[in-house]
């Protein structure tokens, strides 16, 4: 599975699958789809904002935090050719269902603006920028509560900052790992040549004590190069298990079988250091939340596919999750 896990990021990263033009799904009519604008100290979040038109009282409220890289509000990166449209689908089904979302660019994405370069962002400045969204919410009358939706990298930014909000009341990791930066780093890099893991784990040592490596081996930009080098000493800092154990709102996991990024055991990890959380499983259902065999080339394919809908299991156990968060 390491094997794999690296594969489908060096898809992320290098490969470029075969991007298509995002063509994206219109919102049921029964939604109102409106932007958001929020201003921070480092610039403006934008988002969009998707409510039931026939409120009949205060409904929850779903903060959809993004994954990995440059990933935009919908779930997709135009770097990458990804364009499964994973988290507007998910703010279509949820709303049919009853449920307001609001899902947003992230820091240095699409339209959100921000004066922080790549070599100062830092895991906490898309914790902070959840938290600024997470006030926004909780001073708007027409929500009954707010629940954090992390996916993959998400799910622990989504973490960092469900502390000390008595406005979340729950949290949903969506193919969160269980591991340090530094493990799945590690991992990672295990198909490299010897040389090669000798001179990553040189700059993950220099890391560890506060300092960056200027020159880097090019095969090794795409995972540490300079730039990115001060998010992976933040990422790195941060411990899963230990930030879920503190964690004192209801919780849900979801986890794939046929996830090629995060490992199916993640979520198994997950719940045994919070016995009182939902462990949700889903058999063939990849990293971006659809139908998807194990075979990486197939399952790789589904995530150019805008038109693949998210697996049929998936949003009802959301919001029979939600409704039952009090």
């Amino acid at each position: 599975m390491k094997k794999v896990a690296f594969f489908i990021l060096a898809v992320f990263f290098i490969l470029k699958v075969s991007a298509q033009t995002a063509t994206g799904i219109t919102i049921d009519p029964s939604l109102n789809e409106t932007p958001v604008l929020v201003k921070t100290l480092a610039g403006s979040i934008s988002g969009s904002l998707v409510v039931p038109k026939n409120l009949t009282g205060k409904i929850p409220v779903v903060l959809i935090v993004a994954d990995a890289g440059p990933t935009d509000r919908n779930g997709n990166n135009t770097k990458t050719g990804l364009n499964g449209n994973t988290y507007k689908l998910l703010a279509n089904d949820l709303g049919k269902k009853g449920l307001a979302t609001l899902r947003y660019d992230k820091r240095l994405v699409g339209e959100s603006i921000s004066v922080t370069k790549e070599s100062q962002l830092h895991m906490e400045d898309y914790s902070d920028d959840a938290t600024v969204l997470i006030n926004m919410l909780s001073e708007d009358q027409r929500f009954s509560k707010i629940i954090l939706f992390g996916h993959g990298e998400g799910a622990l930014v989504s973490m960092i900052a469900a502390f000390d909000q008595p406005a979340v009341k729950a949290y949903i990791s969506a193919e969160g790992h269980a591991e340090t930066g530094e493990k799945i780093l590690t991992d990672e890099i295990k198909s490299k040549s010897g040389f090669m893991i000798d001179k990553f784990k040189a700059i993950l040592d220099s890391l560890k004590k506060g300092k960056t490596t200027p020159n880097v081996d090019p095969s090794l930009y795409y995972i540490a190069r300079p730039s990115i080098q001060p998010f992976i000493m933040s990422w790195c800092r941060y411990d899963p298990i230990r930030i879920l154990k503190k964690i004192k709102i209801q919780v849900l996991i979801i986890q794939g079988n046929t996830d090629l990024v995060v490992a199916d055991y993640n979520g198994d990890k997950l719940k045994k250091v919070k016995s009182d959380a939902i462990l949700l499983n889903i058999k063939d259902m990849n990293h971006i939340l659809k139908d998807a065999p194990a075979d990486p080339e197939k399952n790789v394919a589904t995530y150019a596919n805008s038109d693949l809908p998210l697996k049929p299991e998936l949003v009802p156990a959301i919001v029979d999750f939600i409704n039952k968060v009090k």
